[in-house]
């Protein structure tokens, strides 16, 4: 798409939606269970490359040569540290990949919407990066790394829990409050089992962070650049895919279901987790299309989604499924618009 091109099209504005969206990426990997879920706890190693990917497919496009050299420098110092760890180095190029894939999906796929083109990249950079670990005889040791660093912050993390609960403070909140042994006993339970349902969910986590860095990139660069790289996102009232995707949810359930090896069994459940956080936002959607909050009830509603997330998400993701064959939002809206 030329600069021409996208002179039509309007230009994102506003700054509080993607700082918020990067404080969240930011801090999210610090804060249990996040903590251990998200592959990657530097957000920094994917947003760096990625941006740099969007500043010279917009250098490519009219943009300016300034802002792609830029991001491009500073993605080369977040990428290049001499002597980090082998894990790091992994994430480091799980990063470059991604940024890879993501800039040549914005040539191959035009003027294609943003969703189209990460889902697109994301599953280029996992095909490739498997590919590249499979020839190179690394994919063992790719898993190994991994659950080490799953295992190192799990222990972290249980560190500061056993910190915590020898506070004198805490100490005597429980010999007050019996439930609060309870509570502790499920969170140290939850230690022990958290870290090998994380190591199970690789992928899924992967692709679901590299999405939420790659919405980010696009809507960061359509405030620095000047040269559009497709149209704008979409809020998330708005927010529908290919109705093909429920066969990535049919898929997942069908492979629990009947008996399969174990590994076929943990590429069903990440394919059901991915499929189905997106079918879950996708039910978020079509929730804020007919409450059309104000700014403080998205506030409020956002506070009882953090105190009620799993009861919501269920409910989000039945109502984002049937979404697929019944098209509320479409079927809100007069028959004049629904033509267009």
């Amino acid at each position: 798409m030329t600069q021409e091109e996208g002179a039509g099209i309007p230009r994102e504005q506003g700054w509080g939606g993607p700082l918020l969206a990067f404080l969240a990426l930011l801090f999210l990997p610090a804060t249990p269970p996040f903590g251990l879920l998200l592959p990657v706890d530097q957000t920094l190693l994917l947003l760096a490359p990625a941006l740099a990917a969007a500043a010279v497919m917009g250098w490519r496009s009219g943009g300016r040569w300034t802002l792609a050299l830029t991001w491009t420098a500073f993605a080369v110092w977040v990428a290049w540290v001499p002597g980090a760890e082998p894990f790091a180095l992994l994430a480091r190029g799980w990063g470059v990949l991604l940024a890879a894939c993501f800039g040549g999906t914005l040539v191959w796929l035009g003027d294609q919407r943003f969703l189209s083109k990460a889902l697109v990249a994301i599953a280029a950079a996992l095909v490739l990066g498997a590919a590249i670990a499979v020839l190179s005889g690394g994919l063992d040791i790719a898993g190994g790394l991994i659950a080490e660093d799953v295992q190192r912050r799990a222990d972290l993390l249980d560190v500061a829990w056993q910190e915590f609960v020898r506070r004198p403070e805490w100490e005597s909140f429980a010999a007050e409050n019996p439930a609060a042994v309870q509570m502790a006993a499920q969170v140290e339970l939850q230690f022990t089992a958290l870290p090998q349902l994380a190591r199970r969910l690789v992928p899924a986590m992967l692709a679901l962070e590299s999405l939420a860095v790659l919405a980010l990139t696009w809507a960061l660069y359509h405030r620095f650049g000047r040269a559009r790289l497709g149209p704008p996102l979409a809020p998330l009232k708005d927010l529908r895919f290919h109705d093909a995707f429920v066969w990535g949810l049919i898929a997942g359930l069908l492979v629990l279901v009947v008996p399969m090896p174990a590994v076929v069994r943990t590429f069903g459940i990440n394919l059901l987790v991915f499929f189905g956080i997106l079918y879950v936002l996708r039910g978020l959607g079509v929730l804020l299309f007919f409450l059309a909050p104000s700014r403080w009830m998205l506030v409020l509603w956002t506070i009882v989604l953090v105190l009620f997330w799993s009861v919501i998400a269920a409910v989000a993701l039945a109502i984002g499924v049937g979404d697929t064959w019944l098209d509320w939002r479409r079927r809100s809206r007069p028959k004049s618009q629904r033509s267009e």
